[in-house]
């Protein structure tokens, strides 16, 4: 009787994903907790063995990846610090121009990535857009795209960035050890108190009014970007107010579950079906993302040598990765992490927020342009 409850079922194959989400954490893979669950769950969704107690394929309930959501954006909310605001202020024009640069040369790999393989034009767009395994698949679930597809673009490029970066770094000797500021933009870990315990809860009660506000003007996963920008405006307003940077109970543990949670419901409703062609998104997903990466390389290359900004953090700054995967890589080579976040969160923002309805249109554009050739 008991494995027929949802929730039962649920939390069972949840627990069985954080197995795999523990042994890849492991390796210090910043992202080892999603990766692993989300490959554990995907296979016992895939195999079915009856230890998994798996009844459907519909995955797991939706209020699982609403919990991660709401969790993820509360966390990158809170890279929205008073060091991130100044550093903005400082680099206006470079990070804009930067931005919609690297946003324009994403699309350009998608439509690569659409011309030449079997996906649909909303999954490839948001398969190269550099939002991070954390975000994308999640936003691209609940708009109908292949999560499948874009978790595997995202799960290649961030590899081949985090990968890179640090050994690109090593082979030109980029002067890591003169890098100013390396852990501001970051914060650290805060004892519970009163204070911090009363702070996390008004920005969970920010999230919660972004999550309404997000839902009436019907952002992509409200959860997650209406969370993100209902914490990010109230840290701000409050940071600039006090004239300091929160003190918030935010424990390492917390953002651990957001992942498993992401990673079990991403890969609960996976099967076979969706890996038709795969091999084909893979070589084309791994050009597409090289091409990508090697271009926003050269274009640092070029901030650099007009801005004086240090190398290394240029390139963690606008390489197409993810928030946390970048802030992590920029804290372990002692560059200018809050620059780093600066660049990374705005142009998450701009993404969660301008891209999806963007993509939606150019999908219901091309629907209607088939049918009329057809």
């Amino acid at each position: 009787m008991i494995k027929d409850i949802p929730m039962i079922q649920n939390i069972w194959l949840i627990l069985l994903g954080s197995a795999g989400g523990f042994l890849l954490s492991l390796t210090g893979l910043s992202i080892g907790w999603l990766l692993g669950t989300l490959i554990v769950t995907g296979l016992l969704s895939l195999l079915k063995p009856r230890l998994a107690l798996i009844k459907q394929q519909k995955g797991i309930q939706p209020y699982w990846r609403h919990t991660g959501q709401c969790i993820l954006g509360i966390t990158l909310g809170q890279q929205v610090t008073l060091s991130v605001l100044n550093t903005f202020e400082n680099n206006f024009l470079t990070i804009i121009f930067m931005l919609f640069l690297s946003i324009l040369f994403a699309l350009l790999a998608g439509l690569v990535l659409w011309r030449y393989t079997n996906t649909d034009l909303l999954t490839s767009l948001f398969a190269t857009t550099p939002g991070g395994i954390s975000a994308m698949p999640s936003i691209a679930e609940e708009v109908g795209a292949s999560t499948v597809v874009v978790s595997i673009v995202q799960i290649i490029r961030i590899i081949m960035v985090v990968g890179a970066v640090p050994l690109t770094a090593s082979y030109w000797n980029l002067g890591l050890e003169h890098a100013a500021d390396g852990g501001a933009g970051i914060n650290t870990t805060v004892h519970l108190s009163l204070s911090s315990g009363l702070w996390t809860i008004v920005l969970a009660a920010s999230a919660i009014g972004g999550y309404y506000a997000g839902k009436q003007l019907k952002l992509p996963a409200p959860w997650l970007v209406g969370g993100m920008l209902g914490v990010g405006l109230v840290q701000a307003v409050i940071s600039s107010i006090t004239g300091k940077n929160l003190s918030v109970w935010w424990p390492h543990w917390i953002m651990v579950i957001a992942q498993i949670l992401i990673g079990a419901s991403i890969g609960s409703r996976l099967n076979r079906k969706m890996f038709r062609g795969a091999k084909q998104i893979v070589t084309v997903g791994l050009l597409s993302s090289l091409g990508l990466v090697m271009t926003m390389f050269l274009c640092s290359i070029g901030v650099s040598g007009m801005t004086g900004i240090p190398l290394v953090t240029c390139i963690l700054a606008f390489a197409p990765g993810g928030v946390a995967e970048m802030a992590t890589t920029s804290l372990t080579l002692h560059a200018n992490s809050a620059f780093v976040v600066a660049v990374q969160v705005l142009r998450l923002v701009t993404i969660l927020v301008l891209l999806p309805p963007m993509f939606r249109m150019l999908q219901s554009v091309n629907q209607r342009l088939r049918q009329t050739n057809v």
